[in-house]
């Protein structure tokens, strides 16, 4: 049973924040690079802090050892200066799949009890 075996490890690129630069009136997008490192297939997801500043796409999906995807982080138009930012971050979660299931992503692998293993990417807006 494969929530047995705690999830190994993923790569992001980059590796430990998202930078955006202004002019902060129109939408920015920067890709992130998901791979997975472990021997195992994953299903991973997004969250962001901000759900109508940032937005992820694909929020989710699943992975197999050694693959990765391309994920696109984007960020609405807003008033910098005049909102708060300093909270703003995306943040990755992952879990091994069920053994035997398909490569279809299920957000139910996230509610029981395997383990969920997580990585925070911070943002940070240049003026």
């Amino acid at each position: 049973m494969a929530q047995s075996v705690p999830p190994g490890d993923i790569a992001t690129q980059p590796g430990t924040k998202i930078v955006f630069n202004a002019p902060y009136d129109d939408k920015h997008t920067y890709h992130i690079k998901v791979t997975n490192s472990s021997a195992r297939r994953i299903g991973w997801a997004f969250k962001t802090t901000n759900m109508k500043r940032l937005g992820v796409d694909p929020a989710s999906g699943v992975l197999d050892p050694k693959e990765n995807a391309l994920i696109a982080v984007s960020c609405d138009a807003f008033a910098y200066g005049q909102e708060d930012t300093n909270n703003d971050r995306v943040t990755i979660e992952w879990t091994n799949t069920p053994d035997g299931a398909a490569k279809q992503f299920r957000r139910e692998w996230f509610q029981g009890d395997g383990m969920v293993r997580r990585k925070n990417l911070p943002i940070e807006y240049n003026p």
